[in-house]
């Protein structure tokens, strides 16, 4: 089996690999991998076989490419992040949208070529931005698709590209709507969420991070661990069972702002989070108000997905996983 991660240099790119080299995946053998992003994706948590391949997603030539590999699972992680897509308009579409559908155009003709039997395996990773206001107390996977950022206009077009070409037999495709991940490693990035994670990591690293938004938001989150997880169980399942409905929120974490805070001051003490400083910033707060609270994931959970229960439990990934040793 060949296996592509689209976005493989990213965070949860580089967690999924090393789950497919340390975990039981229930994928069977996997004789090569091909790693693709910008920039070169790091292979050493992976002893078997790989490719490392760097392009740009929203080059139709450079999907072409990767649909001409006629990979058996492919892991599509590859976006621009919310806040960057909002700010440059164009790079969002061309990224986030146009080349996804170039991409599953490429992979409609292979299975042409192929008289139908070249029928990849899609996963695809969507977002809870592609919900908007006004929100029940928990979206179901029945709620309307209404995004208020472009972003999650992006992910919702290319989540219906997924379910009509699975529909049509070209593909078997699923959506994964992810939560928040948090904590993230390494440092803040342009996605408008960034700071959910920087609350948390930046204290336990010792240095003072911005809370931009009020401490009464609520969010969905669940870890770098889950998320790799999630990833692996979607490539694992019959995928039939799913029928014309391919995407799934995933299970997660509703909390408050002040509630992350008090699971912080639980792990970690008082001091930790003296380190954290208010600051609103009215672009974040504008668009993190149009962002879902909360979810009935109980498909999800019906299917085998599984996260955190607590936030408490989510610091603890991050300080077990990814908190820099001494």
């Amino acid at each position: 089996m060949r296996v592509l991660i689209m976005g493989a240099a990213g965070m949860v790119g580089q967690k999924l690999l090393s789950r497919l080299q340390n975990a039981d995946t229930g994928l069977g053998n996997i004789s090569k991998i091909y790693l693709h992003d910008m920039v070169p994706a790091n292979t050493a948590s992976w002893s078997g076989a790989s490719e490392v391949l760097v392009g740009n997603i929203a080059e139709a030539a450079e999907m072409q490419k990767l649909a001409d590999l006629k990979p058996d699972v492919i892991f599509h992680l590859a976006s621009i992040v919310s806040g960057e897509a909002e700010l440059e308009f164009s790079k969002g579409w061309q990224v986030n949208m146009a080349g996804s559908w170039a991409f599953l155009e490429s992979l409609r003709q292979h299975h042409d070529d192929s008289g139908g039997t070249y029928v990849p395996k899609i996963i695809f990773t969507s977002s809870i931005a592609v919900f908007g206001p006004p929100f029940p107390d928990k979206i179901s996977d029945e709620f309307l698709c209404a995004p208020q950022t472009s972003y999650g206009a992006q992910k919702a077009i290319v989540e219906m590209l997924i379910a009509d070409y699975s529909r049509k037999g070209y593909i078997e495709g699923i959506s994964i709507r992810l939560p928040t991940i948090c904590v993230r490693p390494g440092k803040p990035n342009l996605a408008a969420s960034s700071f959910f994670s920087g609350i948390i990591r930046e204290p336990l690293n010792g240095v003072e991070a911005i809370l931009p938004v009020s401490d009464d938001v609520r969010h969905w989150h669940a870890s770098p661990r889950s998320a790799a997880r999630f990833l692996t169980h979607a490539a694992s399942l019959d995928l039939s069972q799913l029928g014309s409905r391919r995407s799934l929120n995933m299970p997660g974490v509703s909390c408050t702002v002040a509630e992350q805070i008090e699971a912080l001051r639980n792990v970690a003490g008082s001091d930790v989070v003296a380190l954290i400083k208010p600051q609103l910033e009215e672009r974040i707060v504008k668009i993190v108000a149009g962002w879902p609270r909360n979810f009935d994931t109980a498909r999800a959970h019906a299917l085998g997905f599984e996260s955190e229960a607590s936030f408490e439990e989510i610091i603890k990934i991050y300080l077990e996983d990814d908190l820099p040793k001494p």
